[in-house]
């Protein structure tokens, strides 16, 4: 058996479904809300990354001290010399 005020509930119910129209679904407010907020969560990850980019060091530093000094001596012949060691 069914009581008064389930039977109110489903009347109320059925009178919804009969003005739903299918063809016209919009995500409304709660869709902008999510779009909006994962839209900031990724320029705030941009701006973020940019920051970090920026202290990145891209000059590499040689291994040993020979590198350093024939990287920074002038060369007087165009054939690169052979290392002996």
């Amino acid at each position: 058996m069914m009581s008064a005020t389930s039977t109110l509930a489903m009347t109320h119910f059925v009178t919804l479904a009969d003005t739903f129209d299918k063809d016209k679904v919009t995500p409304g407010v709660l869709g902008f809300i999510v779009f909006a907020i994962i839209g900031g969560a990724v320029w705030l990850l941009m701006k973020s990354m940019n920051k970090q980019m920026r202290k990145v060091d891209f000059e590499e530093t040689p291994e040993d001290g020979e590198a350093v000094t024939a990287a920074t001596a002038p060369r007087t012949s165009k054939a690169p010399k052979p290392k002996t060691s």
